[in-house]
């Protein structure tokens, strides 16, 4: 047997030197997000996936505590926008302004607006107008601002984690579907149980607070994003998840009769990108060196619950898109 080289001994030991950081990160934010576990572990699944996260859940169950949480023990930059009916695209990604200049005249200069940070928080994505919506739909997907006739490179590594409240949805825009889709993740955000919300009483309403600390940097998580994108899969396991996304499409011939019924469309060939993205993802976080199906079942729900949307029939008969995924999955891809 030959001695590993030093590149291959380097290569581990950055691995191991990751592994370690992404530990540290999960136990730093457990010191001030109580319970939620499997929230945050998609959100730091989500991070090295490069992918951008829905939350959706009940008032006062901690999105913005977690995201805040997220932001501070990654090491990210770290902005908000609270999104209202009368926020304009300018405010989110900046406009160019008259100032000054040193000989006393005016001259255009832009001001970057808080889009331009590491980690943002759209709060209530869904109150803010469709025309301000879209002003995220180019920095999501490419990762670049255009304004004043210039395109700007926007902080690498740049996410967006999205908050939506389920229960007022009055005076809210829904998002459109070239938008949503670009969300690698939606998260609901369960109500607390009984032992988790006494930890969060005894945790929150004395003298002492839990500190969080910083466990990784943004140079982390690129490199944490090369490590997830060369964990092998199967073809035999792609080729499922293709017939899987198929299965979903109402005017397919792979589509059943609950789906040719009730399913205004399907999953989009970006979602089955994201399917394996973050099963990769989740591989990498569990320890394994490879894809397993267990991987893809624990990310499944999260990536394509938004992406597929019930038809009006299919609201009025109160189809549950969880189960018939999960129905089509166990066909597809569980058979492996």
């Amino acid at each position: 047997m030959t001695a590993a080289s030093p590149q291959t001994q380097a290569g581990v030991a950055q691995l191991n030197a990751l592994r370690d950081a992404l530990t540290r990160t999960r136990a730093s934010i457990a010191t001030t997000v109580i319970g939620q576990e499997t929230v945050v572990d998609l959100m730091l699944i989500a991070l090295m996936a490069g992918g951008h996260v829905l939350l959706e859940g009940p008032p006062g169950v901690g999105k913005t505590l977690m995201v805040r949480s997220l932001a501070k023990a990654a090491g990210l930059s770290f902005s908000r926008v609270q999104f209202t009916p009368d926020l304009m695209p300018a405010d989110i990604t900046g406009a160019s302004v008259l100032v000054p200049n040193a000989e006393g005249r005016t001259q255009l200069e832009f001001r970057k607006g808080p889009i331009f940070a590491q980690l943002l928080l759209a709060d209530e994505i869904n109150r803010a107008t469709p025309r301000t919506q879209s002003a995220l739909l180019e920095a999501m997907q490419e990762g670049t601002i255009s304004a004043g006739g210039t395109t700007m490179d926007l902080p690498r590594p740049f996410f967006v984690l999205a908050t939506q409240n389920p229960i007022e949805m009055e005076g809210t825009y829904t998002l459109p579907e070239a938008q949503i889709d670009r969300f690698l993740f939606r998260i609901d955000v369960p109500y607390p149980s009984e032992d988790v919300l006494t930890g969060i009483l005894t945790a929150t309403t004395g003298t002492e607070f839990g500190e969080l600390t910083q466990a990784m940097t943004g140079e982390d998580i690129i490199a944490l994003q090369g490590h997830v994108r060369s964990v092998p899969i199967a073809t035999a396991m792609q080729q499922a998840i293709a017939r899987f996304c198929l299965a979903t499409q109402p005017k397919g011939d792979a589509a059943d009769r609950d789906v040719a019924r009730y399913i205004r469309f399907g999953v989009s060939p970006r979602g089955a990108q994201s399917l394996v993205v973050a099963g990769k993802a989740h591989a990498f976080m569990a320890g394994r060196n490879h894809v397993s199906v267990a991987d893809l079942r624990a990310v499944m729900l999260p990536v394509m619950r938004h992406r597929v949307q019930v038809n009006f029939e299919g609201r009025a008969a109160n189809i549950e898109v969880d189960k018939l995924l999960l129905r089509l999955f166990d066909q597809t891809v569980d058979k492996l």
